[in-house]
């Protein structure tokens, strides 16, 4: 048999796979990670804000939130869903015929691409709570592209909620290529031509005397009044860096292995046993999982990179750090997005920053400001910028009024369907 006939087809983009794939859109299916916390209190709250360099008293001090509107602790929304956080899942079996359609990958041998994030909040998220979750394909657009021939833009949603009422929805955009070409276009080994500087201490001086200025940027329990604001403001930016492969550790200790769900020892060779593909020797020739990209320096440069990178979950938690800093106490993170256009390095540092783009009130009577926002590294490019809606207490209009879950739905299920029907207008 010949080397090629050995090989299993790779179909890539195909029209039949990409209807495939939208055969599953709105099909609800069980999440492949449990939950790292079943039901997260005010110890777990903490922890998952310390892990992106987040000390707001309403986080991550239990005595603190009796004295907002919020009558207690609530938990940052990085939280409030969240990717793995929490949430356990509603749907733990499937029946033959639904499994059969959700096996394997319609698109198998196109390239993904995690690339975006959609997050929405409709409550708070309190000390234990016990949540479920619910997750399904919601969105598959047919793109044509610069970077590739064709490309698919898959996105997948997951709702949570609180025994009697939904919390949030996060939404994952995975961008799948067959890249071809991509070689010809001088997109092979671009990134390996980045070089990270040592940093001279006057620039550390300077960005200490940022970290130094960040108590003090916090609006905490002073509101910030819709009615103050205007389009064109700026917020001051907050700073996030020099990063260190000790902020990957600490932030893997707040918010757990993600999707991947790496494990240590004879748990990490039960993972091996079920998922050999996704690991790979290293130089003692012992198998490592792929995720060790983000810190073993000589692996990332095999895969084309000039040092070890962050995950672009940490910077979407920065960027609601931002919000939540400048809006205060009083006032709520209604939606953010942030698409993650290029690596962030260890060594970088960013700033994060945003404008208000526009003043409004949300479903006619909500008063809602929508931001521009960004994180920029020391190289001057912006490498995840976003938008975010927030909802601002008024002098003339009241304190703030949650925001409903989409077309009213009560369950996970419901949100969904409105999800997909969302996402169905979007592709049109």
């Amino acid at each position: 048999m010949s080397e090629a006939a050995e090989r299993p087809v790779r179909k890539g983009l195909t029209d039949e796979g990409i209807a495939a794939l939208r055969a599953r859109i709105g099909v609800p299916m069980p999440h492949p990670q449990p939950p790292w916390y079943r039901e997260p209190g005010t110890d777990a709250f903490r922890h998952v804000a310390e892990a992106f360099g987040d000390d707001n008293p309403l986080w991550c001090d239990p005595a603190y939130g009796p004295t907002t509107v919020w009558g207690g602790p609530i938990a940052s929304p990085n939280m409030n869903g969240g990717d793995t956080l929490i949430g356990e899942n509603e749907i733990t079996t499937l029946d033959p015929e639904t499994a059969a359609l959700l096996k394997g990958d319609p698109l198998k041998g196109a390239h993904a691409y995690y690339s975006g994030s959609f997050r929405e909040w409709w409550a708070p998220l309190r000390p234990g709570m016990r949540v479920t979750r619910r997750n399904a394909l919601v969105g598959v657009h047919d793109k044509s592209s610069e970077f590739a021939d064709r490309s698919v833009h898959e996105w997948t949603a997951e709702v949570f909620a609180a025994s009697d009422h939904l919390l949030s929805a996060q939404f994952r955009l995975m961008i799948r290529t067959d890249r071809s070409g991509v070689e010809n276009k001088g997109e092979a080994g671009k990134y390996a031509k980045i070089e990270i500087l040592p940093y001279t201490p006057e620039q550390l001086a300077r960005i200490d005397a940022d970290y130094a200025l960040e108590p003090g940027r916090r609006r905490g329990a002073t509101p910030r009044y819709w009615d103050d604001v205007e389009v064109g403001d700026e917020i001051t930016p907050l700073v996030k860096g020099p990063m260190r492969v000790t902020d990957m550790v600490v932030w893997h200790t707040g918010m757990g292995m993600g999707l991947y769900g790496v494990k240590a020892l004879r748990l990490g060779y039960q993972q091996r046993q079920r998922v050999p593909g996704f690991f790979r020797p290293d130089d003692l020739n012992i198998p490592d999982v792929h995720q060790r990209v983000h810190w073993d320096v000589e692996w990332a440069k095999r895969a084309g990179n000039p040092a070890t990178y962050d995950y672009g979950r940490m910077r979407e938690t920065w960027l609601v750090h931002m919000c939540t800093d400048w809006m205060g106490d009083d006032a709520w993170l209604s939606t953010l997005d942030v698409e993650f256009r290029k690596f962030n390095y260890v060594g970088d540092t960013h700033w994060m920053g945003g404008r208000i783009t526009r003043k409004h009130l949300a479903d006619g009577d909500r008063p809602a400001v929508d931001l521009e926002i960004w994180g920029q590294n020391q190289r001057g490019e912006i490498t995840c910028p976003g938008h975010a809606t927030i909802l601002l207490p008024s002098r003339e209009h009241g304190p703030v009024r949650l925001p409903e879950p989409p077309a009213g739905a009560t369950t996970c299920q419901d949100a969904l369907t409105a999800l997909a029907a969302r996402f169905a207008d979007l592709a049109t």
